[in-house]
């Protein structure tokens, strides 16, 4: 059996999974924020409560908020104060006398996506994840590609390529993103960029729902809104599919939602990419909730 826990800064959400991938059991707790020996206490509870239902022991995933740090084993999480800067694989793996393996919360849900019944099918996943933030993950023959600092997938700080700016208007000035730096793609194609684009071309400040709402209404400059956004992230996908070359790309987070932004993308990027490639299948993510769960109990999937 595997057991995949999503660790979020105010839920823990445990997934127990057959050898066919569905689940059979789940429960949800309140996390201990700011208060490890709480934080493992409560990981070591739920996993012997999944042993007591299983009948067995099963292995151990964990998604977070995050990202574990190769050089030592340490955890980096802002969201999970109580685990930062500690060594919770290895200590959770002493606490269950099992392997207990670990991943950020985007690998996981990249990894849920590819390991759909029908997504099984293609050999290298992009995981993109269009929210409060722009992220994802690198799935390749079923398992999470983390490289040497545990980054791949961190789309949202790469920089806006040069025809971006043919979208955005040149010489505007660029916000400083949450990583410190300016121009990353984050800051306009985020849930908070969507409504940054709408104000600078608009002189109007909308949250993305507002945006959203007019457009189903008919509105014309929520509509030209959506083409602009539209624009703005085929040319940026360009870059990313150039380097990756993924089979499929699955796109999750609130504005994946808004299916108008995703609808016809496979066109739209194949200007932007090289004249003999051919664009990935877009498709929008189908696991939903479930998906950190499910994606940090599929690290143990495919010894």
């Amino acid at each position: 059996m595997y057991y995949g826990f999503d660790v979020g800064g105010s839920k823990i959400a445990l997934g127990v999974y057959n050898l066919q991938r569905q689940q059979v059991w789940t429960q949800r707790v309140a996390t201990p924020k700011n208060d490890y020996q709480a934080l493992l206490d409560v990981l070591t509870s739920l996993t012997q409560q999944a042993d007591a239902f299983c009948g067995e022991q099963g292995s151990v995933g964990l998604g977070i908020p995050g990202i574990p740090i190769p050089d030592d084993g340490t955890l980096f999480s802002a969201n999970l104060p109580a685990a930062t800067g500690r060594m919770l694989q290895a200590d959770l793996s002493r606490r269950l006398g099992r392997e207990v393996r670990i991943d950020n919360d985007a690998n996981c849900f990249a990894l849920s996506e590819a390991w759909d019944d029908e997504f099984q099918a293609y050999p290298v996943v992009m995981g993109l994840i269009l929210g409060t933030g722009v992220g994802g993950g690198l799935i390749v023959d079923g398992r999470p590609v983390t490289g040497r600092n545990y980054v791949v997938g961190e789309f949202g700080h790469v920089r806006l390529p040069l025809d971006a700016l043919a979208v955005l208007g040149h010489g505007i000035e660029q916000p400083q993103c949450g990583c410190g730096k300016k121009g990353c793609v984050d800051s306009w194609l985020s849930g908070s960029g969507f409504s940054r684009l709408w104000q600078l071309h608009n002189q109007q400040a909308l949250s993305a729902p507002e945006i959203i709402s007019r457009y189903y209404q008919g509105d014309q400059q929520a509509i030209a809104h959506t083409e602009r956004y539209r624009d703005l992230l085929a040319v940026c996908l360009g870059n990313l599919l150039t380097l990756v070359d993924p089979h499929l790309v699955v796109l999750g987070g609130g504005l994946s939602n808004f299916d108008a932004l995703h609808d016809g993308l496979a066109e739209r990027v194949r200007p932007h990419l090289l004249p003999v490639a051919k664009p990935p299948r877009f498709e929008k993510a189908r696991h939903g909730d479930a998906g950190g769960m499910r994606g940090a109990a599929f690290l143990h999937v495919k010894e």
